[in-house]
């Protein structure tokens, strides 16, 4: 897959069990081929990174129709689509007792992946458009998801989960919990001889991309073996976004 110099990106729900394969199998690039990771649901015959999640969400693509080829996906699980197998995906990290009792209506975001070929430009902007779309005519009030850091090892770390934790911890109705919390396993650096440019230059992309939206992250953080990454948790209240990031996320500019 080669972008080309004028793609024509289209964003469309997944109707068909081909277009749902086709999410998994850019996921498989990505998470399998890309970063690494075993887990237990990966058809490695067909190249298809896949759980049972993915049988109850929504899927949106973004299509780059020049190529005529999925570029990026987005998994969209809202609470009454979790209800047909009692959970989200992010419970087998984090407790979500907080946000569960908070009466408001909740979408989990996950498996958000572009194409080696398209990431740093454009595309994540057309997604994130449709995402805006998506929870408006939902009307959803809370996102949350995993975020994740490429590797296990805390150590090395330990720095940009500091800051996070100082910075961007969310408020007690937002704060999700760590169900095996790795900040246990390491020593916080404290705020005052943390590098936060440093720091900060170790957040991955897409996470930064959520904390311009007001973005907040749950206590601690999950290492997850079976895909390589250390977890964190986020949210972000939809009622929270001020102007300048409203313009971000309704298409004012890109991320």
């Amino acid at each position: 897959m080669k972008q080309t110099d004028k793609p024509q990106f289209r964003i469309s729900i997944a109707r068909s069990d081909e277009e749902i394969k086709a999410a998994q199998r850019l996921r498989y690039n990505v998470f399998v081929q890309e970063l690494g990771g075993v887990a237990g649901s990966i058809d490695h015959a067909k190249k298809l990174e896949k759980d049972q999640f993915d049988l109850i969400s929504d899927h949106m693509l973004l299509y780059d129709d020049a190529i005529g080829e999925v570029v990026g996906v987005y998994r969209l699980l809202r609470e009454d689509q979790s209800n047909h197998i009692g959970q989200f995906y992010s419970e087998s990290e984090f407790d979500l007792s907080c946000l569960r009792q908070s009466g408001r209506r909740l979408l989990e975001l996950g498996r958000s992946c572009l194409h080696a070929d398209y990431r740093g430009g454009p595309a994540m902007y057309h997604l994130w458009n449709g995402l805006a779309d998506y929870i408006k005519q939902h009307e959803i009030e809370i996102l949350f998801g995993v975020a994740s850091f490429h590797g296990t090892d805390i150590d090395r770390l330990v720095e940009p989960l500091s800051l996070l934790h100082h910075r961007y911890l969310a408020p007690p109705e937002l704060r999700v919990k760590a169900q095996c919390n790795a900040f246990e396993t390491a020593k916080l650096i404290e705020e005052i001889d943390l590098d936060r440019r440093l720091a900060m230059l170790k957040v991955p992309a897409l996470i930064k991309a959520y904390l311009r939206l007001g973005g907040v992250v749950g206590e601690g953080a999950f290492v997850d073996h079976s895909f390589n990454t250390t977890d964190v948790c986020l949210c972000v209240d939809t009622t929270r976004i001020n102007k300048r990031q409203a313009r971000i996320y309704g298409g004012g500019e890109g991320l």
